[in-house]
């Protein structure tokens, strides 16, 4: 029975090097369609990720105003008892000590992390160098 035009053939009726080819194309078409699937996904992900930044920069801005705010009525309820000038004067004072405080601990955890190197990995490879080499020498 004659096979319709553009129908498959049965896999039994074919050679090998027919079937090695329907397969390579197959093969082929099969992995150009996964990597456009993970093209179209990382592109979705990358779109979401964008945005989940924005909202966390659009956060952050709005907590810097809060904390401006939070100044000020520290500033103004200093003010209750203090000149103005003198309320704003000790709130910038604590502030730039607050400031001084997280630079010297940054500044610390700066030195501790430097050099970049992976102090503990090193000796422990060196320690398994000399385990190799006694051994390699008995």
């Amino acid at each position: 029975m004659a096979q319709p035009a553009g129908s498959p053939a049965d896999p039994g009726d074919l050679s090998t090097g027919e079937l090695i080819t329907r397969i390579t194309g197959q093969v082929s078409t099969l992995v150009r369609d996964e990597l456009a699937l993970a093209r179209i996904e990382l592109t979705q992900k990358g779109k979401k990720a964008g945005v989940g930044a924005g909202l966390f920069g659009g956060a952050g801005v709005a907590a810097l105003y809060g904390v401006g705010a939070l100044l000020t009525a520290a500033i103004a309820a200093l003010a209750l008892v203090l000149p103005v000038w003198a309320s704003a004067l000790i709130v910038a004072a604590v502030l730039f000590v607050v400031a001084g405080i997280v630079a010297l601990l940054g500044k610390k955890n700066l030195s501790q992390a430097t050099p970049p190197v992976p102090a503990e990995a090193v000796e422990g490879v060196k320690t398994d160098a000399a385990i190799i080499k006694e051994h390699a020498h008995r």
